[in-house]
């Protein structure tokens, strides 16, 4: 009987013992894991500071008039914004290692817990089997006395009630351990999201650089070459959208549509359906006919046409973001518009349109989208002044090939609505 309660009190013994030794282990690490997590955040709130100024400068040099200089400050503060987002992502990613270490430490920690209880519980489970497949009569030939018999009898009580308890721990700490693993997906998941970005950031910044010296290079460093590109740009375009006019009119006079989308049931102006496509952005251009559009004039930039849509800029290579749900219905590449993908929103239908994009991501046509998911980067391809994104958005959208080139293009104005009457 003595060596059976021994027995009992030296599993409960190593059980307090092993689970103390995990517990303190566990607040010794989380204690030097906090503090190296709480440094890093310093940092990242320090450099968020930084890249805030420098989006600052970049807003209050896009204000300015165009001019050399204005453009060069302009790329030397994105390459400094682009940096410091750089340095963000990498203590983000110091800071994510430190807590998926963590989270992995906990793990193992509790799966020893688990596995000692497991261990625990079989030999419990063994000693019932034990006594409960004992002859009674056997049993009460082995004591000396009945009160030896009830002794034992509710030692095995005890045994019993410690086996529910333990049985009840190994439920919570499998609990535990579901959610430790469920959390370090999650942050596994974010780091391969912050490795993805700051491979994009660098990207950026290299392009951002060799954007700045190609300038430098057309230029010679001299404003006169760089109003005459500027020049240059506006004149393509106007004779670009002249051209691109009166195509569409024939398209719409013989139904040559390759895609039509027409809205119906659209809500009134001022209802927020939709959310911006760029995060610090800065509006270039708005929509309609704007002091850059010159309408009614045939040799202003879009042949006498309204603005389609809004401009902004947030930098070179930012993120672009579908502002709503939908799906690609349509995407290319051409001279006017660059690289492009158009989205339909449901339930009205309305299109969205997304131009001059550095790259876009491999989305096909029929792709879901979500409000909010990155379709493409910001750049300057076709015919563009400076880095920005073009977005516009159609209650009537449609697509046609242009014969001359054989390149996918779409309606300009007509059938276009202001972005700014639903976002």
């Amino acid at each position: 009987m003595k060596q059976r309660k021994n027995w009992n009190h030296k599993i409960i013994v190593s059980l307090l013992l092993t689970t103390s030794y995990l517990l303190l282990a566990n607040v010794s690490d989380a204690q030097t894991d906090s503090e190296r997590i709480a440094e890093l955040q310093k940092q990242i709130e320090a450099l968020e500071k930084e890249a805030d100024l420098y989006r600052g400068n970049i807003a209050s040099e896009q204000a300015k008039a165009k001019s050399l200089q204005g453009e060069i400050s302009i790329l030397n503060n994105q390459i400094s914004k682009i940096q410091a987002q750089i340095n963000i992502t990498s203590k983000n990613i110091d800071k994510t290692r430190i807590e998926i270490l963590g989270l992995d430490s906990e793990i193992v920690d509790t799966q020893k817990r688990i596995e000692y209880k497991k261990d625990t519980i079989g030999r419990l489970l063994s000693e019932v089997y034990r006594q409960d497949n004992e002859n009674l009569l056997l049993v009460l030939l082995k004591n000396l006395n009945i009160s030896n018999f009830f002794i034992k009898t509710q030692a095995l009580a005890s045994v019993n009630t410690s086996l529910l308890g333990l049985i009840d721990e190994l439920r919570g700490e499998k609990d535990i351990l579901e959610t430790q693993k469920s959390g370090s997906e999650v942050k596994k998941q974010e780091l391969e999201d912050f490795n993805y970005k700051q491979k994009l950031q660098n990207n950026s910044l290299t392009q951002t650089k060799t954007g700045k010296n190609q300038l430098l290079t057309q230029t010679k460093g001299q404003e006169a070459q760089y109003q005459a590109m500027l020049a240059e740009v506006e004149r393509r375009k106007s004779l670009f959208f002249t051209e691109l006019k009166e195509i569409e009119t024939k398209v719409i006079q013989g139904g040559l549509y390759l895609l039509h989308v027409k809205a119906e049931n659209i809500p009134p102006k001022k209802t927020k359906l939709f959310q911006w496509p760029e995060d610090d952005y800065r509006i270039t251009q708005g929509y309609g006919c704007t002091a850059y559009a010159r309408c009614n004039r045939s040799r202003g930039p879009y042949g006498g046409a309204p603005h389609n849509g809004l401009d902004m800029a947030s930098g070179y290579a930012s993120p672009i973001k579908s502002i709503g749900d939908g799906e690609i219905i349509a995407n290319g590449k051409n001279d006017g518009w660059g690289n492009w993908v158009a989205i339909k929103h449901p339930p009205y239908n309305l299109v969205s349109l997304y131009g001059h994009m550095s790259a876009f991501e491999f989305l096909q046509v029929g792709t879901q989208v979500r409000a909010g998911q990155i379709i493409g980067y910001e750049g300057a391809t076709g015919n563009a002044t400076g880095s920005h994104v073009h977005l516009s958005l159609y209650k009537e959208f449609f697509t046609y090939v242009k014969e001359k080139n054989g390149q996918l293009y779409f309606n300009y104005f007509d059938g276009s609505i202001n972005p700014l009457d639903y976002l």
